[in-house]
């Protein structure tokens, strides 16, 4: 960071002359501005690289800001006719929640266990200040306005919430005794013991093998346009180097929001552009889109080919978490002696009602994330026919929880049976030295006893056919009589 005078501009010592709260305050102030500095730098440099650019740096810093503000989630008017626009780029506001995470974290471990809030709320204060500052500065005429009460709302909001996030992970271990869970309300019969943290890592485990898939999907779409298409995409590309640089930069930060899109193409319920519109692997419904490299991945012919492939990568998404949740219901998965353990020796198996409810709860806790992140990646262009981009929020939540429940639930269901199987069939007892001793002794006598018993009945055979026999058919006179 810059220096002055030996010490790093807004450094935030752990003191300012006994004064820790300014220090947490200008922890925020930092925080937004390098966030800011992130989005600014680019455009200011592409202003600069632009020839005879009509606008002044005074139009350049506003756009800077208002993609600050985009990325925070909040809603900013475009064009002389006010027209929303709400997509918010989800790479710079998963940039802006990282850095305030970490930011609470770094100061409730530094504030420790005294005064806990104290310094999170100045940091918070010192993040909406910068907020407020350039709300007011996208007020004015542009090409792009902000509405500055409700920006600052939304920002405040986004920081609260990432802060509060960040403070709480900074908790030592055992500090607070854990939550109860839903699941543990549930009836003896159906409650699967210690399953929160089991339930938690299988919908996060569904969640990135959706996500991966949309990712997938994004990839082979630009491939297939690039081979077969004609290049829909690169030819919006070709318009000097500061058009160039702007729309790979523009694509880049949006490009979790075409993932999300791919993710719920792969469910099934697709997304639109558009009203009336629809693109999904049963067929697209498109009207006229704006020019952009991303919206010339879209397919513009009926179902077939890969596309209907895709419907099976929620299956595959689906495996680990119920392996994942079948290992925890044979007890593999969850520590000795917790919550269900029978004596200390290990956990209790699941019931398989009891895997089917924590089955059930991570599928709806991955429809809630899927609805919540749908909604969160679409958003409006403009005012009509481009109201709504994206996926469809509720459409897209329900298809996640029941792919989930249709491959996850008897997934788990069979890996328990298959790692309890050995438990339920019989087993040889184990014999110790003496016990295999005596079972030898035994068994020799009785094979010694079938033998002489063996032996005899073949010498008897042998006499009664070695006796010489007379013409009348009887015994010969010189052998013995019975």
């Amino acid at each position: 960071m810059t220096q002055l005078m030996g010490r790093p501009i807004l450094e935030a010592p752990g003191e300012f002359g006994g004064r820790p709260a300014l220090a947490d305050l200008l922890a925020g102030v930092r925080t937004a501005l390098v966030g800011l500095a992130v989005v600014g730098v680019p455009v200011l440099g592409l202003w600069v690289m632009t020839p005879y650019a009509d606008d002044g740096a005074a139009a350049a810093t506003r756009l800077a800001g208002v993609l600050w503000l985009l990325g925070h989630g909040a809603p900013v008017l475009r064009g002389g006719a006010d027209a929303p626009l709400t997509v918010t780029p989800l790479l710079l506001g998963a940039l802006a929640v990282v850095r305030l995470h970490r930011a609470g974290a770094g100061v409730a471990a530094r504030r420790g266990l005294r005064s806990r809030w104290g310094g999170p709320v100045a940091l918070w204060a010192g993040y909406c200040a910068v907020a407020v500052v350039v709300a007011l500065h996208c007020a004015g005429a542009g090409l792009f306005r902000s509405r500055v009460l409700l920006d600052v709302l939304v920002v405040a909001l986004v920081a609260a919430l990432a802060t509060a996030a960040g403070v709480r992970s900074a908790k030592p271990a055992g500090s607070e005794e854990a939550a109860d869970s839903p699941l543990d309300r549930l009836p003896p019969s159906y409650r699967p013991a210690g399953a929160a943290p089991v339930v938690r890592a299988a919908a996060l485990t569904a969640g990135a093998g959706l996500v991966a898939a949309g990712g997938l999907l994004v990839v082979v779409s630009a491939v297939s346009d690039a081979l077969t298409g004609g290049g829909r995409g690169m030819t919006l590309l070709g318009r000097g180097p500061a058009a160039l640089l702007g729309l790979l930069l523009l694509a880049l930060v949006l490009l979790p929001n075409a993932v999300l899109w791919g993710a719920a193409y792969a469910l099934g319920p697709g997304f639109v552009v558009g009203a009336g519109t629809v693109v999904s692997p049963g067929g697209a419904v498109l009207g006229p889109v704006p020019e952009f490299p991303l919206f010339a991945l879209l397919p513009a012919d009926g179902p077939g080919g890969w596309r209907l492939a895709a419907l099976a990568l929620p299956l595959l998404a689906g495996v680990v978490p119920a392996v994942l949740l079948g290992r925890a219901a044979v007890g593999l998965r969850r520590p000795p002696g917790g919550p269900g353990g029978a004596g200390g020796d290990g956990p209790e198996p699941w019931s398989p009602a009891a895997t089917a409810a924590a089955g059930l709860a991570a599928a709806l806790s991955l429809g809630a994330g899927a609805a919540v992140l749908g909604w969160l990646s679409g958003g409006a262009l403009a005012g009509g026919r481009m109201a709504w981009l994206g996926p469809v929020p509720w459409w897209t939540g329900l298809a996640a929880a029941g792919w989930f429940a249709l491959v996850a639930v008897p997934g788990a269901l069979l890996v328990r049976h298959r790692g309890l199987a050995p438990a339920g069939q019989p087993t040889r007892p184990t014999l110790g030295p003496a016990d295999g001793q005596s079972a030898y002794a035994r068994l020799g006598w009785q094979a010694r006893r079938s033998a002489l018993r063996l032996r005899a009945g073949t010498y008897a055979l042998v006499l009664r056919l070695s006796r010489p026999v007379r013409a009348d058919g009887g015994p010969d006179a010189g052998d013995p009589v019975d």
